[in-house]
């Protein structure tokens, strides 16, 4: 064969390569999903492009993706969490109410906080892996016991449904600067809580792709039995799948808190479900081993353009819901497809 031959042989090859990669890769639908969106909403509503506007989509998307990210990878290792939403609200409860009673100062409220979440999520982690329950009836069951803790503990507390205000106590300004402040860049004024978005992104891809812990999350997704005859720590990588949820729900309930000053006890509950669409929007399979957190992100993203777009169109915002069901099933069908189409490449 001549070189040009070769030549054109291995070029071939190089993109059949590429596109085997490119259709394997989870977030795939969502970006079309998402470029599709954006696109719509672009024509849809005149004010959409604007600079304070995607300002606050990124906000919306950022709420939504700090959680996203945690369980997503949660999703990757097979298992789920419904106490997410309630958790959130759970760790500013604490924060809020150890400040205020304890009369200490702020900061202590958080630490305090973050010790309670990370306590949930390691007994999340621990009822699965020693009872063996479908991490569903687990988280359930949490999610049932932390919405009465939260109503329960503060009227008891504070006599209301709702916590005192802590915004004139020693470190709430500290405390808000880290959690809910704002930055300009360019002129567009930021929220923090996109860094914190971003931040987590990163670190839960590097996690995925470029460490051992990434590969045992992958094959405990794919199959627990088969992991750990290869000598995965199961049961470990799950009780630290379920705190990394714990730890992004703590940061999550830190920025309510700082946002708002006050919490109101009932908050939280569906939020779960907003999470969990947005990693399956973003690739995640609901029977695990696949997924990544970048697709968590644009699924957030996507979330977050679809709850603004729909008010910048000045639609009634009763048609959210339905548009998100629609994308959630019309994702799951484009990913079904994309990763039928990346095993016919092989």
């Amino acid at each position: 064969m001549s070189t040009a031959a070769t030549a054109r042989a291995d070029e071939r090859l190089l993109h059949r390569g590429i596109l085997r990669r490119t259709l394997g890769r989870p977030e795939l639908g969502a970006v079309v999903g998402a470029a599709a969106v954006f696109l719509f909403f672009s024509f849809a509503a005149d004010s959409f492009l604007r600079a304070s506007s995607l300002s606050t989509v990124l906000y919306a998307s950022s709420t939504i993706g700090i959680m996203a990210v945690p369980v997503a990878l949660l999703m990757i290792g097979g298992e789920f969490d419904l106490s997410t939403g309630v958790m959130v609200t759970t760790s500013a409860l604490v924060s809020s109410m150890f400040s205020y009673q304890m009369t200490a100062n702020v900061w202590v409220g958080v630490g305090v906080s973050l010790l309670t979440t990370l306590a949930i999520g390691f007994f999340n982690g621990f009822m699965l892996t020693r009872t063996k329950l479908p991490s569903f009836i687990i988280t359930l069951g949490t999610f049932l016991m932390l919405t009465g803790l939260n109503l329960g503990f503060t009227k008891l507390i504070s006599g209301t449904v709702s916590t005192k205000t802590i915004s004139d106590m020693e470190g709430f300004g500290s405390a808000h600067a880290v959690f809910a402040s704002h930055l300009t860049l360019g002129g567009v004024d930021l929220q923090v809580t996109i860094l914190w978005w971003f931040g987590l992104v990163a670190l839960a891809t590097w996690i995925l792709l470029r460490t051992r812990a990434g590969n045992w999350i992958f094959a405990v997704g794919g199959g627990s039995d088969a992991a750990r005859a290869v000598g995965v720590p199961v049961n470990k990588t799950k009780i630290g799948l379920y705190m990394a949820v714990a730890f992004c729900a703590w940061i999550s309930g830190q920025h309510l808190l700082m946002s708002y000053d006050v919490v109101q006890s009932g908050e939280g509950v569906g939020n779960e479900f907003l999470y969990i669409i947005a990693a399956v929007i973003g690739g995640c399979l609901m029977t695990g081993g696949y997924g990544s957190a970048i697709g968590s992100a644009v699924g957030a993203f996507i979330f977050g353009m679809t709850s603004k777009g729909i008010v910048y169109a000045q639609w009634n915002p009763d048609w959210f819901k339905f548009f998100l069901g629609a994308m959630l099933l019309l994702a799951t069908l484009l990913n079904a497809w994309v990763r039928k189409r990346a095993e016919a490449s092989k």
